[in-house]
C-alpha cells in the first residue's frame, strides 16, 4: 500500500492552509431542517469527517435564494440570516478539530424537485429535462434581468456564507444543475449572449465567479465543481472534447476562481474518445488553478496517481462515507472498508452511526 506521502503533505490553497489533500466531497444528505436550517445532527456528521483527519470538509448542496434555487426538501439553505445563525455549529465543529469547511452553493435549475417557497422552476431554455415525463412542468426561461438577478442570489449567499464562518463558496457546477444547464448545448438553446457558441454558454459562469469575487475578494476561497455527466445523462460529454475543456476551463481560470473541482467517473481515465488526457491534466493545462480531483479514488494508490498527473488535492464521497477516518487509515498504512450503500437507505439522510461520538 503507497505511503500516502503526498496525500498526507499541507496544501495552500488561496488564504487557506490545509493539513493534507483529502477533501470531504459534497453530497445530497437531505438532513436539514423543513425551513432550510442546517441542525446539530448535520454538525456531528461534518464533525466526524473533520475528526477522522480530513483536510478540507464541502458540505451539502445549499440553496442560495427564497427563489427557485432549492432542489429538494430538507435540504439546506444559506437563502436569509436564521440560514446564517443555523450552519455556525457546523463551522465552529469543523474548526475546533483543525479542518477547514466550504459550502457548496447551488441553485438546482430545471433538475428541481422541492420548493418550499415557488412552485416551478426556471432554467437558461425552457426545456424539459432529460428522463421527465409528458406531465412535468417545463421551466421557464430566465430573462436577461433575471440573470442578473440569480448571479446577485449567489453573491449574497457568499456573504452570507463568510458570516457564517466557512472558510469559502464552491459554485455547483456539475450534474445538470442550473449551472451546467447553462454550459450544456441541449439544455441552452439562448439565441442571446448567454447561448450559442461555448464562450457565450460559459459566460454565466464567467460573470458569477466575477461578480463574487468582487465582493470577497481574497477573504474567502471561490471555487467551482464542473462534470460532464449529470445525474440525468450520466454519458454526456462535451460535444467538442478537448477544444470545448480549453474553452470552459480557460475561461473560468481567467475569472480568478481558486480551485476547479472535476468530477468523473473515473477521474484517471481519458476524459473523451481519441484523447490520451484526463480531465484532472486538462483542468490544469487550461485553467491554471488549483485542481480536486473526483471518481474513483477510493484506495491511496489511486488517490496518489491523481496528485501525479496534476491534481492538487483530491475528494472522495462514498469511500468517506464507508471511511469517516479515511486519511487517519492511510497515516496508519491499515485497510478500507469497502462502501455497502447501507448509510443511503432507505433514504440518503444522516444515520445515527455517521454522528461523532466523543472518545470512540
Amino acid at each position: 500500500m503507497t505511503t500516502g506521502k503526498k496525500l498526507l503533505s499541507t496544501y495552500q490553497l488561496g488564504n487557506m492552509s490545509l493539513k493534507n489533500r483529502v477533501v470531504l466531497a459534497p453530497m445530497t444528505r437531505m438532513s436539514a431542517d423543513h425551513d432550510g436550517s442546517a441542525n446539530d445532527r448535520m454538525a456531528r456528521y461534518y464533525e466526524s469527517f473533520a475528526a477522522g483527519g480530513f483536510g478540507l470538509i464541502i458540505t451539502d448542496a445549499t440553496y442560495p435564494d427564497e427563489q427557485y434555487s432549492q432542489g429538494t426538501l430538507n435540504q439546506p439553505g444559506i437563502a436569509n440570516e436564521d440560514h446564517v445563525q443555523a450552519w455556525k455549529a457546523s463551522t465552529e465543529a469543523v474548526h475546533a478539530k483543525g479542518s477547514k469547511i466550504i459550502l457548496q452553493v447551488a441553485h438546482a435549475g430545471a433538475v428541481a424537485q422541492g420548493n418550499r417557497y415557488l412552485s416551478g422552476t426556471v432554467a437558461p431554455s425552457a426545456i424539459q429535462p432529460l428522463g421527465a415525463d409528458q406531465n412535468h412542468i417545463a421551466p421557464k426561461e430566465l430573462s436577461v434581468q433575471e440573470i442578473k438577478e440569480v448571479i446577485d442570489g449567489f453573491v449574497q449567499a457568499a456573504l452570507r456564507a463568510e458570516q457564517a464562518g466557512f472558510d469559502g463558496i464552491e459554485l455547483h457546477g456539475a450534474s445538470g444543475f442550473l449551472l451546467d444547464e447553462f454550459l450544456t448545448d441541449y439544455t441552452n438553446q439562448r439565441q442571446d449572449e448567454y447561448g450559442g457558441s461555448t464562450e457565450n454558454r460559459t459566460r454565466f459562469i464567467t460573470e458569477l465567479i466575477e461578480a463574487i469575487k468582487d465582493k470577497v475578494g481574497d477573504r474567502i476561497i471561490v471555487g467551482i465543481r464542473l462534470s460532464q455527466s449529470k445525474i440525468n445523462d450520466y454519458t454526456h460529454k462535451w460535444a467538442n472534447g478537448e477544444k470545448d475543456a480549453e474553452i470552459i476551463f480557460g475561461a473560468i481560470g481567467k475569472a480568478k476562481v481558486d480551485y476547479i473541482h472535476i468530477t468523473e467517473y473515473n477521474s484517471l481515465l481519458p476524459a473523451f474518445e481519441n484523447s490520451s488526457s484526463t480531465l484532472v491534466e486538462l483542468v490544469k493545462k487550461y485553467g491554471k488553478t488549483t485542481v480536486i480531483a473526483n471518481g474513483q479514488l477510493d484506495q491511496p494508490v489511486d488517490a496518489e496517481k491523481a496528485l501525479e498527473i496534476g491534481a492538487d488535492l483530491i475528494s472522495l464521497g462514498k469511500p468517506a462515507l464507508a471511511n469517516h477516518d479515511w486519511p487517519i487509515k492511510v497515516a496508519k498504512g491499515l485497510p478500507m472498508d469497502e462502501f455497502t450503500g447501507e448509510v443511503l437507505s432507505p433514504l440518503p439522510t444522516i444515520k445515527d452511526s455517521e454522528l461523532y461520538k466523543e472518545n470512540v
